[in-house]
């Protein structure tokens, strides 16, 4: 199985173009699954059948895994499986009929518009590295792009003076999307007054750099979202993902066009983003319930 997993995973890289994040994922569930395998007696690919899957994942449910957890690791095998079937390496697919586990959909946990305006006060606009993190934070919110494609940025996608970023999305889609005044503003001052001070005698493209010069990753800025978060004391949970989920709720609850949202997004599908008209609607909810006189 060894080779037929490198080999799945040369095929999602190479073909797909998956990022180097989703192809972890992807080779993380699929070792998992042939250590499972290999503790049952090692079986060939071609001799895998539908109810070891079942034993998998039912194996997973019994660890405590979350059913989106499972959910996704079934995702990688059957993708895997495909391939196999693909490839001639295997005549049948074990994974059909599988079933996958039901989610339970949540809504997303956004901030409200007060607590979007302490976060962004929080960082120190006087020091490089200040006004560096409010660049970045300023530019999430105002495009609702992902963490990933934050710290992907280069020096030549972001065009201040029309006032548009360009972004490549999941499967190397390109998107352009428009950038408001104030970020604006912030990555104008990033890049004339601090971005010089983080080069350190190297040629760098990445738009944002960390105190070695080189391109910030996502835990780097994970920890400067953290560190902002308790400063401004918001006490509810916050992921970089957060400000992606308020840049659409708000966008929403001020009557912008779900389509134009999707595509600011690099939603493949609506349904994706109509996700965000459900907390708009228990919005909507809470104003009546604190507002009317008879609610």
């Amino acid at each position: 199985m060894d080779e037929w997993i490198r080999r799945f995973i040369e095929y999602l890289a190479i073909e797909r173009s998956l990022s180097a994040n989703t192809l972890d994922s992807y080779e993380r569930d699929l070792r998992s699954f042939q250590q499972y395998i290999k503790r049952r007696g090692d079986l060939p690919l071609e001799a895998v059948q539908r109810h070891h899957l079942s034993a998998y994942l039912g194996h997973l449910h019994e660890m405590g895994r979350a059913n989106s957890t499972i959910s996704r690791n079934l995702a990688a095998i059957r993708s895997f499986f495909h391939f196999l079937v693909r490839e001639n390496v295997i005549v049948q697919d074990p994974t059909v009929h599988v079933e996958t586990p039901r989610i339970e959909k949540r809504l997303p946990r956004v901030l409200t518009p007060e607590d979007v305006e302490r976060l962004l006060r929080a960082p120190d606009q006087t020091t490089p590295s200040g006004m560096r993190d409010y660049a970045m934070l300023e530019l999430l919110y105002a495009t609702g792009i992902r963490v990933s494609e934050l710290v992907s940025l280069q020096c030549e996608d972001l065009h201040l003076s029309g006032g548009f970023l360009r972004c490549m999305g999941k499967g190397g889609k390109e998107r352009i999307i428009p950038v408001g005044e104030y970020a604006l503003h912030a990555l104008h001052t990033y890049m004339e007054v601090a971005r010089p001070s983080f080069i350190k005698n190297r040629a760098v493209n990445a738009l944002f750099l960390n105190h070695h010069g080189t391109q910030m990753s996502r835990q780097g800025f994970w920890k400067i979202l953290k560190k902002y978060a308790q400063e401004a004391q918001i006490v509810k949970e916050i992921t970089p993902h957060t400000l992606r989920h308020s840049f659409a709720t708000h966008l929403l609850e001020r009557g912008a066009d779900l389509r134009a949202v999707q595509e600011m997004l690099g939603h493949a599908d609506i349904s994706t983003t109509q996700i965000y008209t459900h907390v708009t609607r228990g919005r909507l909810k809470e104003i009546y319930m604190s507002a009317h006189p008879r609610s």
